[in-house]
């Protein structure tokens, strides 16, 4: 082998003098890298199997305790507000994110959302005990947090913590807000009294009258002996009526004003014109008079 080596040197001359490697001089040089291509491999691996890990214990994380974890933040800072804030709610604290609780409970078994319903439950009772106590800003979290853990499946349930959130609301000034609520839970349970009783109330308070007399009249639907809304719906419905001839008076009155101001150029005015109501259709007729009355 030696020697076919050195006639092949002999025979390329012109070429530079070189020794073929021997067997294991290839193998070292084609695998020189393989051993720090296989570290870093192998670290790559670990890496995306950490990763994986991380991301499938983060999930499980949220399906079994993010719910909880979302229960307990709540604004730390209330005990440092002065006394004038306390009448206060956050509209941030207010809220309830029920796409966020329908994607919650696609996890939870029927043990789940009966461990929850029951927690909601407690978190309702401690919002009594607050509103009792005159702790409505409290209290008012504490609906909030019941309504948050309460699965939605309960709704006769929830409709209950929207309206005694709502109550809470009243107290606390947030009429508006203390309408949203009853109507919420009007939306869970159409045949809720109470709620339709409240924010007949509310409606009346923020001079919506035609909203308040239909509430209340609702009311009566289902308590045909409720003898607040019996009262108050009459009178509403009188001091509708009292408005709305108001309101008939006050536009007829600017109606003349223009039509005086049209008709003054051509030496005429409104009461150049009779108007005249049929009593059968109740409808108007206008007569025309060269000399008014």
């Amino acid at each position: 082998m030696a020697e076919k080596s050195s006639s092949l040197d002999d025979d390329e001359t012109s070429c530079k003098q070189y020794v073929i490697p021997s067997n294991e001089e290839i193998i070292n040089e084609l695998t020189k890298d393989l051993h720090s291509s296989s570290i870093e491999a192998a670290e790559d691996t670990n890496s995306v199997r950490d990763k994986h890990d991380e991301r499938k214990l983060e999930k499980e994380d949220i399906n079994v305790g993010k719910f909880e974890e979302d229960i307990t933040k709540v604004s730390a800072g209330d005990s440092d507000k002065s006394e004038n804030e306390e009448d206060h709610v956050e509209v941030e604290d207010d809220f309830i994110d029920e796409e966020a609780l329908k994607d919650f409970e696609i996890t939870y078994s029927a043990e789940d959302k009966e461990r929850l319903r029951k927690e909601a439950d407690t978190l309702k009772s401690k919002g009594n005990e607050q509103f009792k106590a005159g702790n409505y800003r409290d209290s008012a979290q504490s609906y909030t947090l019941a309504l948050r853990t309460c699965p939605l499946a309960f709704d006769k349930d929830r409709a209950v913590m929207y309206s005694n959130r709502a109550a809470t609301k009243v107290k606390l000034g947030l009429k508006p807000s203390a309408i949203e609520d009853c109507s919420k839970a009007i939306e869970l349970n159409p045949v809720y009294l109470k709620a339709y009783f409240r924010r007949a109330q509310l409606y009346e308070e923020v001079e919506k009258l035609d909203e308040a007399l239909a509430d209340y009249k609702k009311v009566l639907e289902l308590d045909p002996l409720h003898r607040e809304a019996l009262y108050t719906s009459r009178r509403l419905a009188e001091q509708i009526q009292e408005r709305n001839e108001k309101l008939k008076t006050e536009m007829l009155g600017k109606l003349k004003d223009l039509g005086n101001m049209i008709l003054r150029p051509f030496g005429l005015s409104t009461n150049n014109f009779q108007v005249t109501q049929d009593p059968n259709s109740g409808g108007y007729s206008v007569n025309f008079q060269q000399t008014p009355r």
